[in-house]
């Protein structure tokens, strides 16, 4: 590296720049056609969100299920915020701009309905900042055609005001391409975007480029990093260090190897961004190699940031791409990065208070991240073995052992006791193995809402809601279950038999469904977890075999 010195290196970066330049102008003429094609579509859902008027708040049940959404804590009140998603049934693509909040404290789930919100999208990123009684910053996403097959990618700027409950759109030049999949974080009085990716029929461009937006003067600047940075991805991990720095981990590109082969890299690379010191607006990236227990290369992982200033990575999913098929071992396992030591940990929880649980490297688990055990791995297939003394009412003291398979690295069921769990030591509460969860931390607990996971040619999407105490690393809590058995599956082939009576189904459906799925037309209401009609929907039969990629089985409904 050093022999090229800096003139090689900055003319070699040059030349990229000018192929992904040439690169995303054929990108862009593509798809320019089909954008305009799906702008009609908006508009239409923009003048159905235009009829609100006024604020108004609805009690509702627990949102139905959704990805790519945006989970964000309610900077002063104990209140989680969904905003966006997609939902896919198997035949149809739903993209929605609703906004629901969770009272922690309650237990409760409002509807919030806001007049001019921002068009509906999923794969954006939301940002929450404590200025002016709190606002939430979304930026980007996409929207789907409901056949799924084409995209249009958002390059807007809102704010909502949380003090007011109104939304803003904030127009300023000189900011990212249409994108989603980027991450973007809150640093100092600044928003700092990195990467993502731009999607056609035909076409696609990954992005490493980074801008900034100044939370003062509302204005975006471009940022050029020194130093060699990371290679362009979406879906990595970016966090702000506790010495001001942000680190980006992995992420996910594709390359297309030959016509209509194309080529994905889960990225386990990971780079600093920090400031230069004493010039304002000026930063390098550095390639930085942590120590400890690594988490195992995987997309489709959720990041939050934890009250002690680790980020906390969990999930995802590992896929085997062969040539044709890609069948994926999802994951449900945590994963702490602590940026003062560079160094990964494995997250393990203690289990229940009430039980005794011997580890076989017996050392105490420590409350605070860095100093739980650094297993590396291997120790996650070992059994777990619990220990409970339960009193009679004689006050005769029995001692229970019972050993328990954990799941494996990969995330394999534990066991078929799921329908008994009043046993003792009956199955651990867990967010069964998932990619693309949603993620919170408030007041030192961290939130999981929904997520996806494959079973044979099924894409099931979850909308249950975990707890998890990060302090006391316990167990996990269920808010919010659900049984993906019940979920509505319509198989591709049926469609278009059947796409005439599916429409029917949705235009009786979406008065009711309204209220749930949020659809103001036919087109965006659907059954969610809701009773399947009339024959458009075939029986969920593949529901209760294993999936073929071995991932999961799952309970019967």
């Amino acid at each position: 590296m050093g022999a090229m010195g800096k003139k090689g290196k900055k003319e070699k970066g040059r030349g990229a720049e000018k192929t992904a330049a040439k690169m995303e102008r054929k990108v862009s003429k593509r798809s320019r056609k089909e954008e305009e094609d799906l702008e009609a579509l908006i508009a239409h859902f923009q003048t159905l969100d235009a009829t609100r008027t006024q604020i108004v708040e609805t009690p509702c049940p627990p949102p139905s299920p959704r990805l790519h959404a945006s989970l964000s804590a309610h900077p002063e009140k104990d209140e989680l915020i969904l905003f966006g998603g997609e939902y896919f049934n198997g035949q149809k693509t739903f993209v929605y701009n609703e906004l629901y909040v969770y009272n922690i404290k309650k237990d409760t789930w409002t509807k919030v309905e806001i007049p001019n919100p921002p068009p509906r999208r999923c794969a954006h990123q939301a940002v929450v900042v404590p200025q002016g009684g709190g606002q939430l910053w979304v930026f980007g996403g996409e929207f789907a055609s409901p056949d799924g097959e084409q995209f249009y990618h958002y390059k807007d700027l809102w704010v909502l005001h949380l003090a007011t409950k109104t939304w803003e759109q904030v127009r300023s030049t000189g900011g990212p391409s249409g994108r989603s999949g980027h991450r973007m974080v809150a640093w100092k009085k600044q928003l700092i975007l990195f990467g993502g990716f731009h999607e056609s029929t035909r076409d696609y461009i990954y992005y490493n480029d980074v801008y900034a937006f100044n939370l003062d003067t509302f204005s975006w600047s471009r940022l050029s990093p020194s130093g060699a940075g990371p290679t362009p991805r979406s879906g990595c991990q970016m966090s702000v260090t506790p010495q001001g720095g942000i680190v980006i981990y992995g992420g996910y590109s594709k390359q297309r190897v030959k016509k209509d082969v194309d080529r994905g890299t889960q990225h386990s690379d990971m780079y600093l961004l920090q400031p230069e010191d004493g010039k304002e607006g000026s930063w390098r990236w550095t390639r930085i190699n942590p120590a400890g227990a690594k988490p195992t290369p995987r997309s489709g992982f959720s990041v939050a940031v934890t009250p002690n200033h680790q980020t906390l990575l969990f999930g995802g999913v590992c896929d085997e791409e062969e040539e044709e098929s890609l069948e994926g071992d999802f994951l449900n396992d945590l994963h702490f990065y602590d940026a003062t030591r560079n160094r990964w940990f494995t997250g393990q929880l203690k289990g229940p208070k009430s039980e005794k649980r011997k580890r076989r490297r017996g050392k105490k688990a420590e409350p605070e991240g860095p100093d739980r055990q650094e297993h590396e791995g291997t120790s996650a297939q070992e059994p777990l073995e619990v220990v409970r003394e339960v009193v009679t009412e004689d006050g005769t003291v029995i001692t229970i052992k019972q050993m328990f398979a954990t799941p494996g690295p990969a995330g394999k069921p534990q066991s078929n006791e799921e329908d008994s769990p009043d046993e003792v030591g009956g199955p651990v509460v867990e967010p069964s193995p998932r990619s693309n969860a949603m993620l919170a931390v408030k007041h030192g607990r961290l939130y999981l809402y929904g997520g996806m996971f494959e079973a044979g040619d099924r894409q099931i999407t979850l909308s249950d809601l975990y707890c998890l105490d990060l302090q006391k690393m316990q167990e996990w809590t269920a808010l919010v279950e659900m049984d993906p058995g019940t979920q509505e599956w319509l198989e591709e082939s049926d469609s278009e038999e059947d796409s005439n009576e599916g429409e029917g189904t949705e235009d009786e459906d979406s008065g009711e469904s309204d209220k749930e799925a949020g659809g103001e037309c036919g087109a965006c209401a659907h059954q969610g977890q809701q009773e399947t009609h009339g024959p458009a929907a075939p029986e969920p039969r593949a529901l209760h075999q294993t999936s073929t990629s071995g991932v999961t089985s799952l309970p019967k409904p």
